[in-house]
């Protein structure tokens, strides 16, 4: 049940960051709710179709409400949500590191192998908000921002190594706890990968 709740935040949040870039390039209610989806079950689509197994929303219909309830509240909302960006900044590392333990538990359940599973985490995490960002026509965040997919990576890795030791739910809550403090540390001490400068 906790583990379901999770998910559901993990979208609901995540929903919530695609609405305000939605506000931010000046769409309408439609685009806030195309943008909400991208990132709320983006990642998880690509990585159902990969493993060739039920796209996850379309097996619980609940998901697609959720990141529906989302948009709207951010839409009538956006100026009291803006005002807690820094919160909503938050809620989307945590929609990332669950996003990463959830996509990485499936991926191993499904298919056994831990390298791809690790792999299908990372997507899981991260390629929503991509399409998101390439749909925004913004550079997406993963690329140039502090550390995100490198968190997601090794929640991902965290869940893999310790499922052998502390089985499914508390290897999960691990690899949540570890990625959120990866990309905790990119968000307050604004740690990022190395990077050539371009001084042209």
């Amino acid at each position: 049940m906790a583990l379901h709740f999770l998910d559901y935040l993990g979208v609901f949040v995540f929903a919530i960051t695609g609405a305000l870039v939605a506000i931010r390039k000046d769409m309408d209610i439609f685009g806030c709710v195309v943008l909400a989806l991208m990132p709320a079950v983006g990642g998880g689509t690509v990585r159902d179709l990969i493993l060739d197994v039920p796209v996850f929303w379309v097996v619980d219909n609940r998901y697609l409400f959720i990141t529906l309830a989302a948009a709207l509240l951010t839409f009538v909302a956006y100026r009291f949500v803006l005002r807690v960006g820094r919160l909503i900044l938050w809620c989307d590392a945590i929609g990332l590191s669950v996003f990463c333990a959830l996509g990485t538990a499936k991926a191993l359940e499904v298919t056994g192998k831990p390298v791809v599973s690790v792999m299908m985490g990372v997507v899981t995490a991260v390629a929503g908000g991509i399409a998101r960002d390439v749909i925004a026509n913004d550079i997406p965040l993963v690329l140039h921002k502090e550390v995100y997919a490198t968190a997601a990576f090794a929640g991902a890795l965290a869940y893999v190594f310790a499922l052998p030791v502390f089985g499914t739910e508390a290897s999960i809550w691990l690899a949540v706890g570890v990625a959120l403090v990866g990309r905790g540390l990119g968000i307050g001490r604004g740690w990022s990968l190395p990077k050539i400068r371009n001084t042209e």
